[in-house]
């Protein structure tokens, strides 16, 4: 733990549009801000270019530093009922509060200088490809900034929400819920969403699952009623996602956080691992969507033709065999998969099946679909692919005694949500 003598104050301005926001961190010796390592005498040109090395990597640990702690910063709303704390801003960090920056950058010095390392490293990966442009070792001051959105753009300095009227065992209780949502989108800094959702989640005490990629963020996050409650108006007042989610698009279950082991928040290729490069198969090419009453009508016709359905229609199960084993809407086919990889080779073994005919695809909370169908239609066999809009989660919402029998697989420690008394396996 670093003495108060280990302190120093250093301003570090990080590029914001047309404007600078300054910060004032603290630099501390076990963040190792400053290399005192002992070099052997090298030529002229081999010292400077070591000198170089080490400025980027002091530069790098610094934006790191400020941006950790930037990301933990709460401002009270004006409308706070507590006078003494309107327009007020503080850092809230592992359950805990700090009111000044000395509090704050002393907490994350000692207890996250791992975090520091891993975004550090993500920084100089960045400076490593802006220098492929200049690569003389000049100075930092001397280097010229780079056009267009800083490191970390919007998407990382959002705010955090204000949490002050949460009483501490709301925010910490167990009966609470697990939120499943996920939203296709162009995400132009993976690394700076990954940041800010990270933060966001150990700020309201959330465990679970965050995929990011560039194509858009999957997650699966539990905690109390509250925290999820704060969750959801993050992420609807977040500026990537306010036009595209909806309060609908989240899907809600009994839970908590006791339901995941840790939290989980990692940048990607893909938000749903299916194999398939982003770039050949997108998402924008995804089937017709089908609100659960729509696909709940198609279903009703379907069976009601019997065998003669099957001839022009598949109702597809795109999850993986043990989900459709504890429960599965009637009549589906079910691919004998283990994991939604494999999803693509199942079509293509078995195009002449899928020739023109209409399909239609289910899955949990409805993502694998969206690439599922537009891998599918990017075969050009089909007569139409649609798909159910929110998956099984939220067509059970609507008709909890619909066509779907049986149990709810979840990829959490509860295994199996029901939503109905039906058992079609011992799961």
């Amino acid at each position: 733990m670093p003495s108060c003598c280990d302190v120093a104050m250093t301003s570090l301005s990080l590029p914001k549009g047309d404007d600078e926001t300054e910060f004032c961190i603290l630099t501390f010796a076990d963040l190792e801000l400053k290399d005192h390592l002992p070099f052997p005498p090298k030529s002229h040109s081999r010292a400077v270019s070591d000198a170089w090395a080490r400025k980027k990597h002091v530069s790098a640990k610094k934006k790191a530093f400020a941006l950790f702690v930037k990301a933990k910063e709460v401002v009270t709303d004006t409308c706070c009922p507590v006078s003494a704390c309107q327009g007020a801003t503080y850092w809230r960090c592992c359950q805990q509060t700090f009111k000044d920056l000395t509090g704050i950058h002393r907490h994350v010095a000692a207890q996250h200088s791992g975090d520091i390392g891993q975004e550090a490293a993500i920084i100089l990966k960045q400076m490593a490809g802006s220098d492929s442009i200049t690569r003389s070792p000049i100075s930092i001051d001397e280097a010229p900034r780079p056009r267009g959105p800083p490191y970390r753009n919007q998407e990382m300095f959002f705010k955090l929400p204000d949490t002050s009227h949460v009483k501490g065992d709301e925010m910490t209780s167990e009966i609470g819920q697990v939120l499943l949502y996920y939203c296709y989108c162009e995400v132009r800094d993976p690394e700076g969403l990954c940041a800010w959702q990270k933060a966001l989640c150990q700020h309201l005490c959330l465990t679970g699952k965050v995929r990011i990629a560039s194509e858009g963020i999957n997650g699966t996050v539990g905690g109390s009623k509250a925290a999820c409650s704060l969750y959801i108006e993050a992420m609807l007042s977040h500026p990537l996602f306010k036009d595209l989610l909806t309060r609908e698009d989240f899907k809600t279950s009994s839970g908590g956080a006791h339901c995941f082991p840790d939290l989980r928040v990692g940048v990607f290729e893909e938000i749903v691992p299916m194999g398939i490069d982003p770039e050949k198969v997108s998402y924008k090419e995804t089937g017709i969507h089908l609100t659960p009453k729509e696909f709940h009508v198609e279903v009703e016709k379907y069976l009601s033709r019997g065998n003669e359905a099957q001839v022009d229609t598949i109702l597809l199960d795109c999850r993986n065999f043990y989900e459709s084993k504890i429960g599965h809407f009637q009549g589906c086919l079910a691919p004998d998969i283990r994991k939604f990889s494999y999803f693509p080779t199942y079509v293509d073994e078995n195009l002449e099946l899928f020739r023109g005919k209409r399909v239609l695809m289910y899955c949990t909370g409805g993502i694998r679909c969206e690439r599922g169908s537009a891998y599918l239609r990017s075969k050009g066999i089909c007569k139409g692919v649609y798909h159910l809009k929110g998956g099984i989660h939220k067509y059970l919402e609507e008709f909890p005694d619909g066509f779907y029998r049986g149990k709810l697989f979840v990829f959490d420690e509860r295994y199996t949500i029901s939503f109905n008394g039906d058992v079609i396996s011992g799961m």
